[in-house]
């Protein structure tokens, strides 16, 4: 006899690990199927965004987190940029992510990924209704409109089983068994480049970088190099570094001499012992949609792209803290199919944008610019170029993912989700809510509910009221915040605002709705 579960999700990388603990904390009945009993020791999707934190403290692990930094608490998780090489006189280290870092609950932070990790699977493993299998894999399934059946196997053949589920999210990753099963296509920008991933110790490295400013990563910028980076990120302060540069196609472990490329990089001599060479393909790949039926895909499994500017790992933990809820709000009744659709509706097209245009198109801006501009050919012309690249951070700023054209947000008319956007502590429709403090002295984001939250004047109590009245008729869970005049809410601009379990607003206004029924409806789906 199969056995049975509410969700079962396939692959237990960050990702599938992170949908098991939203799942879990909701009290929902997941199954959690992974290949790998031990973690991979490769410093991989280290840079976390402040959105990304903000996860794992509504996980109740951003403590636990922290703790596991490698990195010295406070060390500046910015970079340089240099020409050609890191001893090049022209360089610049603007500041990054942390610019946006007021418009969050938390700030960004870096930590190899593996230790990452190792807090998400202990805090999954920690709740009983979260079932993890490692060493299975997943090689089959079918659906149909009462569920799912998935035919897991064990990674050395001794052992096969029959699962069901309401629902599959298939995690598992870029060659995912899952997206294949449903017949999802991917598509996107592919620069033909083979790149090297090689994971290194070198003193010397450290020592001898001790010109530039103290960073977490450098970019070398090779004019040759079509756009492609010369990367050295640090995984310590001292001695641990990966590297990620184009080499040609063809290359092996054993017919290139990769020392001599990272000391090209750097500028210098240096002596380093490798501990992984790997190789990856510089192309981005977007699934052409996230759900077929009762079938989710989520993380590498939708889209894939070159590490650059750390947009995988984060967008794959923001695909699953806004499925989960809906998930959750689907098996607990007050969700609908629409609102389940909606997942695929507001993620697709942020990572179609995030790939072509913050990815793809900075590596084809980088190529045209030095394409123009060389101290070679024109000096002055190439020196204030270069003071333009090293003053902007459009790159940053303008990275705001929204959900706009959301059919269950009441976002502008006219509006469409999009990863371009501006940051502001105005509350808005189909935006991230920024953190404010509350005439308590508290921030909203500490007493925010699991489900929706209104938050309200006390001049709106007649309103707040209704609002609860209507969320109690249709079993919509909803958490009201009264709040006074004072603090620093007034930033938000409204009177009125609702706020998803994934702390995007809903809806935001000055005057009550004429139906706060209509509102929460739409809210959930119907």
């Amino acid at each position: 006899m199969a056995s049975k579960h509410q969700v079962v999700i396939v692959g237990g990388g960050p990702v599938g690990v992170g949908l098991a603990v939203e799942l879990g904390l909701r009290g929902i009945s997941c199954l959690l199927v992974e290949r790998r009993a031990d973690l991979h020791q490769i410093p991989k999707g280290q840079n976390l965004t402040a959105r990304t934190i903000e996860h794992f403290y509504f996980w109740g692990i951003v403590d636990e987190l922290k703790a596991a930094r490698v990195m010295p608490e406070g060390f500046p998780a910015s970079g340089v940029t240099a020409y050609k090489n890191l001893c090049s006189e022209y360089w610049y280290a603007p500041k990054m992510r942390e610019i946006v870092n007021p418009y969050y609950f938390q700030s960004n932070d870096r930590l190899p990924q593996y230790q990452m990790e190792k807090v998400l699977r202990a805090k999954a493993e920690s709740l009983p209704n979260v079932e993890i299998k490692y060493g299975w894999k997943a090689e089959s399934l079918e659906q149909d409109d009462r569920g799912v059946r998935v035919t897991i196997q064990q990674e050395d053949g001794a052992g096969s089983e029959i699962v069901e589920a309401d629902y599959v999210v298939g995690c598992d990753g870029a060659h995912s068994t899952v997206r294949e099963q449903i017949g999802i296509e991917r598509k996107g920008s592919d620069f033909e480049q083979v790149m090297v991933l090689a994971v290194f110790r070198s003193k010397q490295l450290h020592e001898g970088l001790s010109h530039l400013p103290e960073r977490s990563t450098y970019r070398a910028m090779d004019p040759d190099l079509n756009g492609y980076w010369k990367f050295f990120g640090r995984i310590d302060v001292g001695e641990g570094w990966f590297f990620h540069a184009p080499v040609p196609a063809g290359t092996t472990r054993e017919n290139y001499d990769f020392l001599g490329l990272i000391q090209e990089a750097a500028g210098f001599e240096f002596e380093a012992e490798f501990d992984h060479l790997g190789f990856w393909d510089l192309r981005v790949s977007v699934a052409e949609t996230y759900q077929v039926g009762r079938v989710f895909i989520a993380g590498d499994a939708a889209h894939t792209h070159p590490p650059y500017g750390g947009f995988g790992l984060n967008n794959g933990l923001e695909d699953i803290r806004n499925l989960g809820w809906k998930l959750a709000a689907k098996l607990e009744g007050w969700g609908s199919d629409a609102l389940l659709q909606s997942y695929s509706e507001e993620r697709h097209p942020i990572f179609v944008e995030t790939g072509e245009d913050f990815i793809a198109g900075r590596i084809n801006e980088d190529a045209a610019f030095f394409k123009r501009y060389s101290p070679e050919k024109n000096l002055p012309e190439f020196e204030k170029a270069w003071d333009g690249l090293a003053s902007s951070s459009s790159w940053v700023t303008s990275y705001e993912p929204n959900y706009e054209g959301s059919s269950v947000m009441f976002g502008p008319k006219g509006g469409v989700s999009s990863a371009h956007g501006t940051h502001s502590f105005t509350a808005r429709a189909g935006h991230h809510l920024a953190p404010q403090p509350l005439s308590s002295g508290n921030n909203i984001f500490e007493e925010l509910g699991a489900g929706y939250t209104l938050l309200a004047l006390d001049s709106e109590e007649q309103t707040a009221k209704a609002f609860e009245a209507a969320a109690k008729a249709l079993a919509i869970p909803l958490n009201v915040i009264r709040d006074s005049k004072g603090g620093g809410r007034e930033e938000y601009g409204k009177s009125l605002i609702l706020i998803r379990p994934d702390q995007f607003v809903v809806w935001a206004a000055d005057a009550p709705p004429k139906d706060p029924s209509a509102v929460l409806a739409k809210a959930a789906g119907g």
